[in-house]
């Protein structure tokens, strides 16, 4: 079956071939490095995982481009208000960036290019615009002339005349434009207005424009025109509406063939805000217990293309599946150890066609779209069925059915990458969720001696919603995990 994806563009699921054989050239639009990344935008950095592991798998090479874009109005205004350069602003968040990024398995892009350090490339961009009588200046800015460009808006299908100036803040409405649909290109600035993050150009010192970075730093590593551009529905308009229109209109060509767009995270069931106490970063997860590997599988349990509600048992539930996936290797593992240089039962073949019925559902799915719901019911068919035949065959089977069946569980890691994730969580996360069993104890006795029952309760049901087992004994309160691991009462309980 050919692989195919949801083009924005079009708006129709095409076949996808990229412009140079076996060889597959992705930009996205990357974290800007104001403040720590959440898992609203963890939830598009995971997909967009899921994506490039799968081409991969499905034998292609992939050139992958994630920006960092650490020069815009926040980061320059939290420079000048905390007196120091850009770079220190914007570099521990870098640093924190990539720590989440490791704890959630994903795989590091070939190129993060920081935006600072791509101003020539954009100052290029625009001399390019300019000489093609896309652009005007006003005091010391360019902006680029949408009235010019009736090609302007292609990507959402959007008349130009009916256009409305962008509801969005993008740090040019106090700049003077020509009309206020135009966006900005290269902003004029005076050293107190921008601090350090201000560069020489022929239309005076200056700092570039939000859209300009992501043409000009995905055209430098990926060419005029590429296979794939991804990035969440909000980046649909202005954004990369913006970018398709200064990229092709600078160099004449198509700039990207394959539009990809996710869709929001929800957190329980409400758009998540700091404001309503459901504004979660990775460390907040990891600080109450929650293991990477949940996390990873919780944020890729749903299509990209719809919204996903993110809840605290929503990862219990996800913890949950993937201790059934890792007790299903183990499983299989031992059967086939015990298998080797045995005489497999005469229909141990069963296993093998479940096995490979699921391979040819899963590859299905992903084929359409990254369908992950599809291919991950054709995993959990394959543990069903396979578990089935195992008993039947009272654990002994030839071993290369065994191996016919652990390899659909490896094409699986290699493109979702929770199981070898989980294999590699540290005993820190052990530690970690130790700690907020043993909190969630000592609050829930403190609850009881204040006869305070409904609070006690509300803690028992808390803390089993995390798969954790309480058992009050005489000696004090026991707890285990789901898998049955048990922790000793502390005698003070």
């Amino acid at each position: 079956m050919a692989l195919r994806f949801h083009n924005t563009l079009t708006g129709e699921l095409e076949e996808f071939e990229p412009l140079e054989p076996g060889h597959v050239r992705i930009y996205s639009c990357g974290p800007t490095v104001y403040e720590r990344a959440h898992i609203g935008n963890f939830r598009t950095f995971t997909w967009e995982d899921l994506l490039r592991r799968y081409l991969k798998y499905r034998g292609y090479r992939v050139t992958q481009v994630m920006n960092l874009t650490d020069v815009d109005d926040r980061t320059i205004n939290a420079a000048l208000e905390s007196g120091v350069s850009l770079g220190e602003i914007t570099r521990p968040v870098e640093e924190q960036f990539f720590v989440d990024w490791a704890t959630l398995g994903l795989e590091r892009v070939e190129h993060h290019p920081r935006a600072t350090e791509h101003v020539d490339g954009m100052i290029g961009l625009v001399e390019r615009l300019e000489e093609r009588g896309l652009t005007y200046q006003r005091d010391g800015s360019v902006y680029f002339a949408i009235a010019r460009y009736p090609e302007y808006g292609r990507l959402v299908n959007l008349d130009p005349e009916a256009l409305q100036p962008s509801g969005r803040a993008e740090g040019d409405e106090e700049y003077s434009k020509e009309d206020p649909r135009d966006f900005v290109l290269w902003k004029g600035g005076e050293r107190e207005e921008g601090g350090d993050a201000l560069w020489d150009s022929p239309w005076g010192r200056g700092r570039p424009g939000w859209h300009l970075e992501c043409s000009a730093m995905s055209m430098q590593y990926l060419g005029e025109s590429f296979d794939i551009h991804t990035g969440g529905v909000d980046n649909i308009f202005p954004h990369h509406t913006n970018e398709m229109a200064q990229s092709e209109g600078a160099t004449g060509r198509p700039f990207v063939r394959f539009w990809l767009h996710g869709e929001h995270l929800l957190v329980d069931g409400a758009k998540m805000s700091k404001s309503l106490g459901n504004y979660h970063t990775i460390p907040d997860l990891l600080e109450i217990g929650h293991r990477p590997s949940a996390i990873r599988y919780l944020l890729l349990s749903a299509h990209y293309r719809t919204q996903l509600n993110f809840t605290l048992d929503g990862l219990a539930k996800a913890d949950h599946a993937l201790d059934r996936l890792e007790e299903f290797a183990r499983r299989l593992r031992e059967v086939r150890a015990a298998a080797e240089g045995d005489a497999p039962t005469t229909d141990s073949a069963s296993l093998g066609a479940v096995a490979r019925r699921a391979r040819a559902e899963f590859l299905a799915a992903m084929d359409e779209d990254l369908n992950v719901s599809d291919a991950l019911s054709a995993v959990f068919m394959l543990v069903r069925d396979a578990n089935r035949a195992l008993d039947r065959l009272g654990d002994r089977a030839a071993p290369e059915e065994v191996e016919s069946a652990l390899s659909v569980l490896e094409g699986f890691d290699a493109t979702f990458g929770v199981l070898s994730l989980r294999a590699g969580e540290s005993d820190q996360t052990d530690a970690g969720l130790r700690e907020w069993v043993e909190e969630r104890i000592a609050a829930r006795l403190e609850a009881r001696r204040e006869r305070d029952y409904e609070r006690a309760d509300a803690i028992r049901r808390e803390v089993e919603g995390r798969g954790i087992i309480l058992e009050d004994t005489p000696e004090g309160t026991r707890w285990k995990t789901g898998t049955g691991t048990i922790s000793a009462p502390d005698a003070r309980r």
